[in-house]
Parts: C-alpha cells; structure tokens; sequence
C-alpha cells in the first residue's frame, strides 16, 4: 500500500491486467501540463530526479518490472533506439524493482543506453504521473516524453499491462521534438 492514499485521486478501471479491471492512484497526466518532478532511486541507491535531467528531452517509460517478458522486450526495444537519438534527448526506465535487481536485469540484458530508476521506496513518481496500481502495489505501463522546458508532450497509458505501449508514436513524438 502507499501511504496516503486515502485522499488520493483513485482511477478505478484505468488499467487491466489480462482483462481484469485495475485501480490507479493519482492524478492522469495530459500533453501540455508540467512535467511533475520525482524522487527514485539509481542503481547506485543514491537519490534521483527528473530536474537532473534539466534541458534534456526526456522519455520516461514506466513499467511493472523489468524481469518480466514483455518489459523485457520493452526496454531492449528503446535500448537499442536509444542509441540513435540525440545527445540532448535520454530514456528512462522507471519499476518499482529494487535497484540492485535493475543493476543485474541490466548487465544480464546488455542494457547501456537507457538509465533505470526505482521507485520502491515512496512511489514518488507513481503517485504523480498516476501509474501506481493500487491492488499490487507495481507501476503500470506508460510512457511519458517530456521536453527541454518540462513539459509534457506525449502521454501514453498502456490500458492492458501486458501489452506493449505505442513504440512507433512514442518514437515519432521523440524525433519530433529534438
């Protein structure tokens, strides 16, 4: 459970995972709002947050855990994209995995070109971009681009958890930006 939530915005049917209905909690975000920062975890344990990243394009993916089929192909799909994009633009790769389950998933996978964060410990960035699922306490999947200014250009919300987001539109809006 996160703490709080009782007064937290509740977003019951958001998602489904094999078709069965999920709660959401916090707030969805759309194109053109700020880019809400975060606090989560590096592989290294020390703290992290979107302001970082400043003046950078941002794809932020979110996803329930990176040792899991489907993520899996997810993060070396944007892995190896990621080594065409620009300079000025990053990936990350936000779980609620622990960090040290990152670092070996990541070494494992060949994993180089995007970043990975955990967001374990407060579900900081869950509660604000809203991909907290309440009933299992993982990220649901989405993907989130954010621009130099920190605002919020492309939002996808992977309706069934088990399917893959958008590659294509989320890569379009990316190269459309930088």
């Amino acid at each position: 459970m996160v703490c709080g939530t009782e007064k937290m915005t509740k977003r019951k049917g958001a998602a489904t995972m094999k078709g069965n209905p999920l709660t959401l909690l916090g707030e969805e975000l759309k194109p053109g709002m700020k880019a809400p920062d975060f606090v989560v975890q590096g592989t290294d344990l020390k703290d992290a947050r979107l302001s970082d990243f400043k003046g950078k394009i941002k794809l932020i993916a979110s996803v329930p855990s990176l040792d899991t089929p489907v993520c899996e192909m997810e993060i070396k799909r944007f892995n190896q994209e990621a080594a065409g994009i620009s300079k000025g633009a990053v990936i990350l790769f936000i779980s609620m995995d622990l960090p040290f389950a990152q670092n070996r998933f990541c070494g494992g996978a060949g994993i180089q070109n995007v970043k990975t964060f955990s967001d374990h410990r407060e579900a900081d960035f869950g509660v604000k971009y809203g991909v907290v699922i309440e009933e299992l306490r993982l990220l649901s999947r989405a993907i989130f681009l954010v621009d130099q200014k920190e605002e919020l250009r492309y939002v996808e919300y992977v309706k069934e958890v088990s399917a893959h987001p958008n590659y294509e539109a989320a890569l379009k809006a990316l190269k459309g930006i930088g």
